[in-house]
């Protein structure tokens, strides 16, 4: 045993013997602790001049390296597979010293370093949300719901205290940051898959998108010299902005953007200069200074979306990680100096305009005074005079306060929402309200007015608030909102309807479908949601026969949704492109065992050619394994039309000739 137990250490070598203890082993994982430090500037001269650690803790041998970090008025939250804590102090000592967790499942396997827990921020709703890579998920709620991921990424939210929690987004690769605009759209940068010839992707997240990336998609036989060279990621081009014959059930990018996407922010409304509000910023980290970037760029809409309009690179030379704005409205610059290791060094730079291209002075000063104010003391007047505020950080704060000062607050906000000059001051008293509906949905009716407001933007804001706190009896005022001339009003409509599970909104959901025509996959995508929220199978399964295409190709993603068998059906359209998408809902992912059989049988219908629909068909009927598969999969090989078609991008056309496979209790030689 002692020489065995020698022979592990020496194979394991590259793991430092931490502890002392003569071996390298897994109990070095527990010496090493995460760790948390505040740094101060006491005298106020630009430099920090106090750091104090507040936490020192995380060594478990199963914990990943802490990712995500928000720290708010009274406590502090932090990503660390598998839980995400939220941690207090509870003596005033400046050391965290209270923990629970709100979330635990994350990180399930091994994978890429740093595709773990980010960026945990506060939405405008009050709600925490964070991510975890590609590493995944396999989750118990605080509630005892158990919601598993385990090959992609995902943005979840909940409430501070871990209830209420859900899946914002899923297919995501490792975004590290995401951040939320003025209006509260999320936008991120995701990471690509390092195959030759791709680039990350700009993404616009949103409730109950799934945007593709599978972590299977990048390892296993795309290295292995034996197997062929397949990428299901880049040869079916998940990975680009939309194009004709793209599967249908992802949401794709924006653009592809920028390398190696790390920090993000967003200018809140009162930094640097007016040449940069409204701007993004993003950092493109690659482990060489001189080729990392922070770029600044910005959306126009496009649709119920955006599409990129400007782009620059404001600063190189470091390796910048995390960026954030300060109160003072200059950035703040995290930098790894060089490399792709730990370093047990850094930097903190700050980044401003010059004093000429300061036209933000005045504002930028009043903005550092509101941002330390104690927003307890001030009057119902002043915190609603706050709502209209040029920084959205101090919006947000008024709007929080207002809702923590309970009857009197929601009050004020009621009136603000119903009439005000200022479009933000309207847009904060509505998500103030959705606050206090979150704890009491009828809370929300006061919204239920708004959706015949004159600005389609103050409708939009109002349809997502009501949705999100499931405020069903404004439903029947939703559906018509389905024919309304603006795409958000349209897309926010969908969703809150989906999340009522309104019964009376299938047909103008499928109308929204058919005057859409495929063309705005958001519009899609939120009328598919909600159609699979309602779960009206019936209703869905009968479009199979619908000479409509785009509702054919609905009832596809929404019976995906449910993993239903009836999905089986679409396998019989006479659209190659109908039927290769019912093929990825069966194979794919968990898949749906029991629609297997006929996909396998694809194998046989000649008038489809399809390679990703064939490789599925192949999948199936080495999945189910029956002499009948078997017989198939021969005739298949034999027909050298058919075989040289589907394997066009391979270099062995014969693929899977010579191989052996195993299944249940067949085992098949070629």
């Amino acid at each position: 045993m002692r020489h065995s137990l020698q022979k592990k250490s020496e194979e394991n070598e590259w793991l430092p013997d931490l502890n002392e203890d003569g071996s390298h082993d897994w109990k070095s994982l527990t010496v090493e602790k995460d760790e948390i430090w505040m740094l101060e500037d006491s005298n106020n001269n630009g430099i920090a001049d106090k750091s104090t650690r507040i936490l020192e803790d995380f060594n478990d041998e199963i914990t990943d390296v802490a990712g995500a970090l928000l720290v708010r008025e009274n406590d502090v939250f932090v990503g660390v597979g598998p839980d995400m804590w939220r941690m207090t102090d509870t003596n005033d000592d400046l050391i965290l010293d209270e923990k629970m967790s709100i979330a635990h499942g994350f990180a399930v396997h091994i994978g890429f370093a740093a595709h773990g827990m980010s960026g945990a921020i506060e939405g405008p709703d009050g709600k925490i949300y964070w991510g975890i890579g590609d590493i995944g998920a396999n989750l118990t709620t605080v509630d005892g719901e158990k919601i598993k991921y385990p090959n992609q990424g995902v943005i979840v939210r909940s409430n501070p205290d871990g209830s209420s929690f859900e899946i914002f987004a899923r297919g995501l690769r490792n975004t590290h940051e995401f951040v939320f605009d003025a209006y509260g759209n999320i936008i991120s940068s995701d990471n690509d898959g390092d195959h030759a010839g791709e680039s990350e992707r700009l993404v616009h997240l949103v409730d109950g998108s799934d945007s593709g990336w599978r972590s299977n998609w990048q390892y296993g036989k795309y290295t292995d010299p034996k197997n062929n060279g397949y990428k299901v990621w880049m040869d079916e081009k998940l990975f680009t902005p939309r194009w004709e014959g793209q599967a249908a059930y992802i949401v794709p990018p924006i653009k592809n953007f920028h390398n190696g996407p790390t920090g993000m922010t967003f200018n809140p409304g009162t930094a640097l200069g007016k040449d940069w509000l409204n701007k993004f910023f993003l950092v493109e980290f690659v482990g060489n200074p001189d080729r990392s970037n922070i770029w600044a760029f910005d959306l126009k809409p496009k649709g119920a979306s955006f599409e990129l309009n400007t782009d620059e690179s404001i600063l190189s030379g470091v390796l910048p990680t995390g960026i954030q704005f300060g109160p003072d409205g200059a950035m703040y610059v995290a930098d790894w100096i060089t490399g792709w290791g730990t370093k047990n060094y850094g930097r903190v730079w700050k980044l401003d305009v010059s004093d000429s291209k300061n036209d933000l002075e005045k504002e930028r000063k009043e903005t550092e005074r509101l941002m330390t104010l104690d927003y307890k003391e001030q009057s119902t007047d002043e915190l609603v005079k706050l709502l209209s505020y040029g920084d959205m950080r101090i919006r947000r704060k008024a709007q929080f306060q207002l809702v923590k000062n309970g009857s009197k607050g929601y009050n004020a906000l009621k009136e603000v929402a119903a009439d005000n000059a200022n479009q933000f001051a309207r847009i904060h008293a509505i998500w103030g309200i959705g606050q206090f509906a979150d704890k009491d949905a009828s809370q929300a009716e006061p919204l239920v007015a708004l959706l015949t407001d004159n600005d389609p933007e103050i409708i939009a804001q109002a349809a997502k608030v009501l949705g999100d706190v499931k405020y069903i009896d404004a439903g029947s005022k939703l559906i018509p909102l389905l024919k309304h001339d603006n795409s958000r009003v349209k897309f926010f409509s969908a969703q809150a309807l989906g999340r009522f599970k309104t019964e009376a909104a299938i047909q103008p959901l499928l109308d929204l479908i058919v005057a859409n025509n495929d063309e705005d996959v958001y519009l899609r995508h939120a009328a598919v949601l909600a159609l699979s929220r309602i779960g009206n199978t019936e209703s869905i399964t009968t479009l199979a026969h619908n000479p409509n295409r785009s509702l054919r190709i609905a009832a596809v993603l929404i019976l995906r949704r449910l993993q239903d068998l009836a999905v089986a059906q679409f396998l019989n359209d006479e659209d190659e492109y109908i039927v290769t998408e019912a093929a990825r809902a069966i194979n794919d992912d968990f898949s749906i065992d029991a629609a297997l059989p006929a996909l396998a049988d694809m194998l046989t219908v000649e008038k489809f050619n399809s390679e990703p629909l064939m490789r599925r068909a192949i999948n199936a009927a080495l999945r189910v394994g029956t002499d009948k598969e078997l017989e198939n999969l021969i005739a298949f090989a034999k027909d050298k039309n058919k075989i040289q078609y589907t394997t066009r991008r391979s270099t062995c056309h014969y693929w899977y000739l010579g191989r052996t496979f195993c299944t249940g209790s067949s085992r098949w030689s070629f």
